[in-house]
């Protein structure tokens, strides 16, 4: 198996998108994360769905989680209201690293260290040329996961 056959159509977002937005696409489609792409289709950043629940937690609760008992279902429920105005962009890590990036020859293996190593739900599969990134899709690990089951027996 090889990263071409197994990459996929996936949801995609830019850095500009409304993260309320973002978080829809996420929680409508069930997905571990969303591709982040530049002006130009490259990949710029996974968006995993743990970052984004992460901004929904105000930070004094991240600094002592024990005060997250004290917060009643009345405040809970509004927990998106801190998406609002924010773009996507805004939701990532300042420390964000570029996307996991497989290329089309790679083998199961290969993608499967890359998703290992970079601790990512998901790998973008693109060729490389003088023009750029070309984005040929993406594979989620339980997609990865699936197809190695499968191999298996």
């Amino acid at each position: 198996m090889r990263a071409r056959d197994l990459a996929q159509d996936y949801e995609s977002v830019r850095l500009t998108t409304d993260a309320v937005a973002a978080a829809r696409l996420m929680a409508e489609h069930k997905l571990p994360g969303l591709l982040v792409l530049d002006d130009n289709d490259e990949p710029q950043a996974i968006l995993p769905a743990s970052q984004l629940i992460k901004v929904l937690v105000p930070a004094y609760v991240i600094e002592d989680p024990t005060l997250a008992a004290v917060i009643d279902e009345k405040h809970a429920d509004r927990l998106c209201d801190n998406l609002r105005g924010r773009q996507v962009g805004d939701c990532l890590p300042h420390s964000a690293a570029p996307p996991p990036i497989a290329a089309p020859d790679d083998t199961a293996i290969e993608v499967a260290a890359l998703m290992a190593i970079t601790r990512s739900p998901l790998v973008a599969v693109a060729d490389r040329d003088d023009d750029g990134i070309h984005l040929l899709g993406v594979i989620t690990a339980a997609h990865l996961l699936n197809r190695l089951l499968q191999s298996a027996g």
